[in-house]
């Protein structure tokens, strides 16, 4: 074994730029999809293309005068801007590799534009045949054959050929142990409670669905209202709790918030009934616990992704009932309008969201490994052909990174919260006063009144910042909306100190979310400074820090992280 395969693993940063970093989708209630819906899209797609003829034709001739140019040595094709598959000098210095390159490239754009992007065609239409054009046309990239990667051949010539046994030992481990996907991740440097999920505190409330978690003040004046992080369900929570200096959770902590979470526990086909009405029955006993330790009459929450929709229906049933529990709230990186493009909701169709129903109400729960899976499709090059390349062609081992990590430690979700989930992807209630109902009250996220913070990536490519700016329009009180620079992860580990991170602020809100972004200011540095200023000023008073967690009620028990961030099923 060479001294590079030797080397200890170095744990990688978000700072690094992970190729994966932006890939990854992280807690999403997803509807899914199979092998029958993208060849059921591919087969009208074929179909669509044999009743335009010309059409064809005339983008085939267009590709054999680029392929002559190609042959000729004179054409210009060449990798789009962050194309890594083809990094390796060979393939922009040797005639062969290079035409080789330049033929595959003219004939994926080729293909691509016969994708019907006519505007009588609706959006999803055209974005289920882009992806199953994707997934094609990126499984046929010469960089994924060995006998036409330079960099493969070349890693198997230096290492005498050991290259192709690390491989193929990488690839009998992932058909073991990975469901035949290549693994994204070096698990092994990481341990949940020793180099993750490590801010000091105890968990001060446990039920059948999730345990709460109060964290040790790291100040000596706390603020009297409490914050509780209410977290996505097919994710641990984690995720806002990584390594110490890039640690939310840690970031709130040691500005004197008094902070809560909760830490949903993995379900399995017994817990099928819990659904949306029990996620937020579980979330105002949180907010009980936190309130009663305190001794604070009110709280402030923040949500995550899917458990950001959770916050929004708590909030609209508290509204409904007169209910003064919750003083304020943010939400990061949360779509409750699925009206607009996106991600996942390319694939919100009604035969598909009655597939994905099926298929957990049969199981129990929607399996959080299988989704992961699926994820990665999504984003074929980044997570699946990546490391393809790496782990068996060249040999590698995945690098070792805490976020790759988190987003492959995820949880079930009970078949009837998916099927909540599913029905508010597919009817879109939200957008309509009353539209659906929560613990028996009518949601109408208009009458509420408490003051918003909201959090939206620029270039998340899942909860699309558009759509999440729909949110202002909804709610009823006053609003901060928020753009970062990033995506969908980076935009919630976003650390200060990162002098690449940029964030915008507009005071006005206009309906538009161009017209805002035209009016807004950019400002350097991570949106955690920007919010702890502003949740500061709805935190109330500040008070000497407890000595002690949890209460004569609620008393303090397992250390932080808890037991059920450690369960796997």
């Amino acid at each position: 074994m060479d001294s590079a395969a030797k080397r200890e693993p170095e744990i990688q940063t978000p700072e690094e730029n992970h190729p994966a970093l932006n890939a990854i989708l992280g807690a999403n209630p997803f509807v899914g999809l199979d092998a029958r819906q993208v060849v059921g899209t591919l087969t009208a797609l074929l179909a669509h293309l044999a009743s335009r003829p010309a059409t064809v034709a005339a983008r085939a001739l267009e590709l054999w005068l680029e392929l002559g140019q190609v042959a000729a040595g004179v054409s210009t094709v060449a990798p789009e801007p962050g194309d890594r598959r083809f990094a390796d000098p060979a393939w922009s210095q040797h005639p062969l590799y290079h035409r080789m390159m330049q033929t595959y490239l003219a004939w994926r754009t080729a293909v691509h534009d016969l994708v019907d992007q006519d505007d009588g065609v609706e959006w999803k239409q055209a974005g289920q045949q882009e992806f199953a054009v994707t997934l094609m046309t990126e499984a046929l990239a010469p960089t994924n054959a060995l006998w036409l990667n330079p960099a493969a051949l070349k890693r198997a010539f230096d290492t005498a050929g050991m290259s192709l046994v690390w491989g193929l030992r990488n690839f009998i481990g992932d058909l073991w142990n990975n469901g035949g996907m290549p693994s994204q991740v070096d698990k092994r440097p990481f341990q949940v409670g020793k180099n993750l999920a490590v801010s000091p505190g105890a968990v001060v409330f446990r039920s059948p669905l999730c345990e709460v978690i109060q964290y040790a003040p790291a100040t000596g004046n706390v603020y009297e209202r409490p914050l509780l992080f209410i977290p996505p369900q097919i994710n641990k929570f984690y995720i806002m709790d990584l390594a110490p200096g890039r640690s939310f959770i840690e970031y709130a902590v040691k500005h004197g918030l008094a902070m809560f979470t909760i830490s949903w526990r993995n379900p399995t086909p017994r817990d099928r009934n819990w659904g949306l009405d029990e996620y937020v029955t579980a979330c105002k006993d949180a907010i009980a616990a936190a309130c009663e330790i305190t001794g604070s009459p009110d709280c402030n929450v923040l949500g995550v992704c899917a458990g950001g929709i959770t916050t929004s229906l708590m909030l609209g049933h508290l509204a409904a009932c007169g209910d003064k529990r919750v003083n304020a709230a943010t939400l990061l990186v949360t779509t409750l309008d699925t009206s607009l493009p996106s991600m996942t909701g390319m694939f919100a169709t009604e035969d598909a969201i009655k597939a994905a129903r099926e298929r957990s109400e049969k199981k129990g729960v929607l399996d959080g490994g299988d989704m992961a899976r699926v994820f990665a499709w999504m984003r074929p090059n980044d997570l699946v052909w990546n490391y393809w390349v790496n782990n068996y062609l060249l040999g590698n081992d995945p690098a070792p990174f805490d976020i790759l990590y988190w987003n492959a430690d995820p949880t079930n979700l009970p078949a009837k919260l998916h099927a909540g989930f599913l029905d508010l992807f597919l009817r879109n209630p939200l957008t309509r006063g009353a539209a659906v109902t929560i613990l028996g009250t009518p949601i109408d996220l208009g009458a509420v009144k408490n003051d918003l913070y909201l959090v939206a990536g620029m270039t998340d490519h899942i909860c699309a910042w558009r759509a999440c700016y729909r949110t202002t329009r909804m709610f009823g009180g006053r609003i901060e909306f928020v753009l970062g620079s990033s995506g969908h992860i980076q935009s919630l580990v976003n650390p200060p100190g990162n002098f690449k991170a940029r964030y915008y602020v507009g005071a006005r809100l206009p309906e538009d979310p161009d017209e805002w972004f035209k009016g807004a200011a950019e400002n350097k540095g991570s949106w955690w400074d920007h919010w702890i200023k502003w949740i500061g000023a709805r935190s109330g008073g500040e008070r000497p820090a407890p000595k002690s967690l949890g209460s004569e009620l609620y008393k303090a028990g397992e250390p932080a992280p808890g037991l059920y961030v450690h369960e796997r099923h």
